[in-house]
């Protein structure tokens, strides 16, 4: 049985019954009819369905978003704005798969030659809970516009999610077996990851999980994409915008109250501004609404599991121990729910966790840099690599991008996914691509045609 458990209040609010072994079976057999039904279908058959789904979501963003805040705590005006994206998602590549998946001509001996890019079957999406919808449409999206069909196995702790964005792709008039959740615990995914019929498989989630998957994949010679874990540094000059800085790193900071792969972890100042910066953050910090995620006044919801919450305050504490300076929160607070209050914690250095470990929680690091050289060595310092932000004058952040060992750099601005630009990390953070139009060729065959007479030499 899948239990959700509701961590603003440590109430179970869902249970779902897991699938059989029979059940998964039909599931996947469902999948690959589908699949053979679907890949025949013109790109604009394709991006009607995905438009119907986008606009399913939005008629109902009202019931969609608290399933949410119910299971994962996402406070609901974020909730709201996921299913948004999430529909913008969609229709993004309704519009423009087909040119992104467009024949490419090469010049060969050929009398013509290209490769033109094919879908490939049934692909699996391992998900996590702290964006359900999101990610999921962040996998579905292309793989269904290329052709594919996609089997989803969500976290096990928001079955209501998957449930609903199931129902989203059926109600929106989805072929059978098109796009289904597989209601599954996580020792039963190895087995359909090795079934023949299962084509790829999408991960999102930790570095140790995605070994695992990557591992179990490669033996079954699958393509796999996996976005993991990160660290991600923001470097702040002494020639930044420092409000602007402070402003949007504290929004990165604590958005799904800090529990997001690409928020902002290791902020690295320059030491000349770095007092100011940490009376900016410590001001803008302390400034939040810590309360119920059904709240619109709710500025960070709860964490997602007691676990978790526990994990957190271990870092933060063996960060403390270590001789960082605790600014602000640091302290588990009393009464119901998986609560953790905005934490701020100076002076950290390379050799403590929180430096060296992924803080999945609302807890902002300050590190300190003596100048822009240092500050990019100490941003990667790290064993993963998703992404990055640059604060300082804008042609010196450019220039200093290609120093980062990051599968993205925003300069002078959040470090965000959307659906028109590639996401994805280097080093423990992951493989291949997600978004854009290089995440839609991730699950293509790109077959070279060679078309003869062969030119007269």
């Amino acid at each position: 049985m899948l239990k959700a458990v509701n961590p603003a209040t440590g109430e179970t609010v869902r249970e779902v019954a897991l699938d059989s072994e029979a059940d998964v079976n039909a599931k996947i057999e469902a999948s690959l009819a589908a699949f053979h039904e679907w890949k025949a279908k013109s790109y604009a058959e394709r991006a009607k369905l995905l438009r119907a789904v986008a606009a399913h979501m939005r008629k109902h963003v009202e019931t969609l978003a608290p399933i949410m805040t119910e299971e994962m705590g996402k406070p609901i005006k974020e909730g709201r704005g996921e299913v948004e994206k999430s529909a913008w998602c969609a229709e993004h590549y309704a519009d423009h798969a087909e040119g992104y998946l467009s024949r490419q001509v090469l010049e060969s001996d050929a009398s013509l030659s290209y490769v033109q890019h094919l879908p490939i079957g049934p692909i699996l999406g391992i998900l996590p809970w702290n964006a359900p919808f999101w990610l999921a449409f962040r996998f579905a999206a292309p793989a269904l516009m290329a052709g594919n069909s996609c089997l989803m196995k969500h976290d096990p702790h928001v079955p209501g999610c998957a449930e609903a964005i199931e129902t989203c792709f059926r109600e929106a008039g989805a072929p059978e077996g098109l796009f289904q959740a597989l209601y599954l615990e996580t020792p039963s995914v190895e087995a359909v990851i090795r079934d023949d019929r299962v084509r790829g498989v999408s991960f999102t989630g930790s570095s140790r999980g995605g070994s695992a998957v990557a591992g179990i994949a490669g033996s079954a010679i699958k393509p796999a994409v996996l976005e993991l874990g990160g660290s991600d540094p923001s470097i702040v000059l002494a020639d930044a915008d420092l409000d602007k800085a402070a402003d949007v790193l504290t929004l990165s900071r604590i958005i799904n109250a800090g529990q997001s792969c690409i928020a902002a972890k290791r902020i690295i100042v320059e030491e000349s501004v770095y007092d100011k910066v940490e009376a900016l953050m410590k001001q803008k910090l302390a400034a939040l609404q810590l309360g119920d995620p059904r709240s619109a006044e709710t500025d960070v919801g709860p964490i997602a599991r007691s676990d978790l919450r526990d994990e957190l305050h271990r870092q933060v504490q063996e960060t403390i121990e270590q001789g960082a300076t605790c600014v602000l929160g640091g302290e588990l607070p009393d009464g119901d729910g998986y609560f953790y209050p905005v934490t701020l914690l100076s002076n950290v250095t390379p050799d403590m966790c929180a430096f060296n470990e992924e803080t999945f929680g609302p807890v902002g690091v300050l590190v300190k840099a003596r100048d822009a050289d240092h500050a990019v060595e100490l941003a990667n310092d790290t064993r993963y690599g998703l992404a990055a932000s640059i604060w300082t004058e804008t042609s010196r952040g450019e220039a200093m991008a290609s120093s980062l060992d990051t599968g993205q750099v925003s300069v002078n601005g959040i470090v965000k996914t959307d659906p028109r630009l590639p996401s994805g990390g280097t080093k423990a953070s992951g493989l291949g691509r997600e978004l854009g139009p290089h995440g839609i060729l991730e699950f293509v065959n790109a077959q070279q045609v060679w078309i003869g007479p062969a030119k007269p030499a």
